[in-house]
């Protein structure tokens, strides 16, 4: 199956931080060091993206983040994605953040703004599967189908030629100006 770029990128950080993370483990100061400059920038941005009124919060939140998987890093199973591990210490984290703020009356409905938070990763992937099959629905045919086909599916033009009954460069055609109508689409300019 084809991978997109975005699957990609995420592989190669996992591979890297995971790299970086282990050569620490095994007593490389430079690595860990590397690995934590690495995460800190990555938490950041995560935390920024929940609370984008409280910089402050981001930063101290950043710190606990990290200071607990330094801690904690025994506890991590090698074959275990490294990324998983760390967000759900930076979940943890931002869940006890709620709940502080909750005790101090800074937030005006914290159950629900945790909630919200917590739940918002898991609705964006069916979100944008949603929108992206509302724009594939507005291709023709002989669009639409290989871009499932070859993009989503990951097959290759060959076997999405095959069942199409298209030609394999009537498919790579299809792709091409499939993803162009898509572009404008998406640009509004159609």
């Amino acid at each position: 199956m084809e991978r997109t770029v975005e699957q990609d990128a995420l592989k190669r950080r996992e591979c890297r931080l995971l790299d970086l993370f282990t050569g620490g483990l095994a007593g490389d100061q430079v690595a860990y060091a590397r690995f934590l400059t690495e995460l800190a920038a990555m938490l950041r941005g995560y935390f920024r993206n929940r609370l984008p009124q409280q910089a402050g919060d981001v930063e101290d939140l950043t710190q606990e983040v990290l200071l607990a998987v330094h801690n904690a890093r025994h506890t991590y199973l090698p074959g275990q994605p490294l990324t998983a591990w760390v967000h759900a210490i930076a979940r943890y984290k931002l869940a006890d953040h709620f709940r502080e703020h909750a005790r101090h009356g800074a937030l005006s409905d914290p159950l629900d703004a945790a909630q919200d938070v917590l739940a918002a990763p898991d609705l964006e992937p069916a979100q944008a599967k949603r929108d992206l099959n509302l724009l594939l629905d507005q291709l023709p045919d002989r669009q639409r189908l290989p871009i499932v086909h070859v993009k989503l599916e990951g097959l290759s033009v060959s076997e999405a030629a095959q069942m199409t009954g298209m030609s394999e460069s009537a498919v790579k055609v299809g792709v091409h100006r499939g993803l162009k109508a898509l572009a404008a689409k998406i640009q509004g300019t159609r």
